[in-house]
């Protein structure tokens, strides 16, 4: 399919058609589409378009803008299958996972902004202390201006559109920049975006390898928003501190599963087997260290195997369970793991190669014996590959939990709900699910992001929304007085203000009236 789409929105048309990114089908590698690469000019123009369309949007009223914004529920709803068939058709994904993980929650975020945004970004009024008194104190939140959103492959429709509502949801413009590898995902948004009541040049994508994305980091937009690697995440961070502006990044994990002795066996085992395989496990939020007490480790593996000896490996027609490496150049990073794992001790029970067949396939992997030098426990895999490590207790499941580079998502399994919470306040990470996997990604009330080099700053919820605003205080005086206690002149001031000072010590209102009076003079005063 080509890009080269002549709409309002596609911000392509001046690019190099001298260069041109070629994507192919990971499932039989043959091409699928070619899109031409944005250059530095083409960016630049996409951002100055961007920011032309800006004030009409801001200066509307945020439930008119979620009125409009809603126009992509009918569109989904029309278009839904067919945008699934094409994200299956990109990435190799079952046509359940393109559904359910990436188009399906677009009218579940579009919903909670509708009911709550409002609320969240109105003016809100602060407290003001006595020693101000006349006064009244308002916290408001006014947009960024143009945010260049950098999204990745693994999820490539969700991972962008999401933090594009909450962008224009807070009165933003925004520039989407769609990963080198699913390109026609990004294609798939602006003809969205296309179809609502938007200010002509309000979204833009520019289409493009790194550097495009380096060329919307160096243009004139006020936040980045990067999904990716910790490597890239480190290059977007620096681009961003030498305008400065702001960057939120949202980086990798190695997400730990604790499974506690009195755990629902059976609905932990199923719980670590989809938090491992699905998306194939290219997922941020996949289960990548999978702790097992003592206790029940022996048949909780022995559980696990049968599960995932019994998926099904192919591509979206084939109606299989896990689908291929999206990005080719993944194959190697975890076939290396495997290896290492394997050279080191570690123990393959299923799997643990790439698969003879077209396409980036990899087959679904259980390791045991894993330890915590291993590259498979100390690097985000990114592949299918479960590592179990067998711990004594919870405690020390806890312990090397948080002993990590990374914090970004974890789950307990015990059915002892209160311990559960326990534990969970314990893990060092941005989301921790009790008796589940991935379920707090999709809630839209929850905010979203890691710790550490799990990457900076948080979506969705109401801190998702105000990620994208600046903040204002605003301080109103009823000018009863001529002139306050610290203005000019300070001659004779000196016992009063040490009085104000001695009062708000002491919590003194008559001390710190009597100093108060004393330092000010009334209006009309003779």
């Amino acid at each position: 399919m080509s890009a080269d789409g002549s709409a309002p929105i596609d911000a392509t048309k001046r690019a190099s058609e001298a260069r041109r990114i070629e994507t192919r089908s990971p499932v039989s590698g043959e091409v699928i589409g070619s899109f031409p690469i944005a250059d530095e000019d083409a960016v630049a123009e996409a951002v100055a378009r961007a920011r032309a369309a800006l004030p009409l949007w801001r200066a509307l009223p945020v439930v008119e803008r979620m009125r409009r914004l809603d126009g992509l529920k009918p569109l989904i709803e029309a278009r839904g299958e067919e945008l699934a068939k094409r994200l299956s058709q990109e990435t190799g994904k079952p046509w359940v996972e393109a559904l359910a993980h990436e188009i399906m929650l677009v009218p579940i975020f579009l919903d909670y902004h509708r009911k709550f945004a409002a609320k969240v970004l109105r003016r809100k009024k602060a407290h003001t202390p006595l020693l101000l008194t006349g006064k009244a104190s308002y916290i408001e939140h006014f947009p960024r201006g143009v945010i260049g959103v950098i999204s990745p492959w693994n999820f490539p429709f969700q991972l962008a559109i999401i933090p594009m509502i909450q962008a224009l949801t807070a009165g933003n413009a925004v520039v989407l920049k769609p990963s080198e590898v699913t390109p026609d995902s990004g294609e798939m948004i602006r003809e969205l975006f296309a179809e609502l009541d938007l200010p002509e040049g309000l979204v833009q994508v520019v289409q493009g390898e790194g550097a495009t994305g380096a060329a919307l980091c160096r243009a004139d937009v006020d936040m980045i928003f990067f999904t990716g690697s910790v490597a890239t995440g480190r290059k977007v961070m620096a681009a961003c501190a030498a305008r400065p502006i702001p960057c939120e990044l949202e980086l990798g994990g190695k997400d730990a599963m604790i499974v506690c002795e009195d755990a629902p066996l059976e609905r932990a085992v199923k719980g670590a087997v989809w938090g491992g395989f699905a998306n194939a496990g290219q997922a941020c939020v996949s289960v990548e260290r999978l702790f097992v007490v003592d206790a029940i480790y022996d048949r909780f593996v022995e559980a696990v195997q049968r599960d995932v000896e019994a998926l099904r490996l192919g591509g979206p027609e084939e109606e299989a369970d896990v689908g291929p490496m999206i990005f080719k150049g993944q194959l190697a990073i975890v076939g290396r793991h495997i290896r290492e794992a394997v050279a080191a001790g570690a123990r393959i029970l299923t799997g643990g190669a790439a698969v003879e067949r077209p396409g980036h396939f990899f087959a679904p992997t259980l390791i045991t014996d894993v330890t915590p030098e291993m590259s498979v426990y100390r690097e985000e895999t990114f592949g299918p590959v479960l590592p179990v490590i067998r711990v004594r207790d919870e405690e020390e499941a806890i312990r090397l939990a948080n002993d990590h580079v990374y914090g970004l998502n974890a789950s307990v399994w015990t059915r002892d709900l209160k311990r559960g919470l326990a534990i969970a306040s314990r893990l060092e990470c941005g989301q921790v699910t009790v008796n589940d996997v991935f379920s707090s990604v999709g809630n839209p009330s929850l905010p979203f992001g890691g710790v550490r080099s799990s990457g900076i700053g948080r979506y969705h919820g109401e801190e998702g929304l105000l990620t994208f605003t600046n903040t204002r205080g605003i301080m109103v005086d009823r000018a009863l007085f001529e002139a306050e206690p610290n203005w000019y002149p300070y001659r004779g001031k000196h016992h009063g203000v040490l009085e104000l000072m001695k009062g708000l010590i002491r919590k003194s209102p008559l001390q710190l009236t009597r100093g108060f009076l004393r330092t000010r003079k009334p209006k009309n005063e003779d």
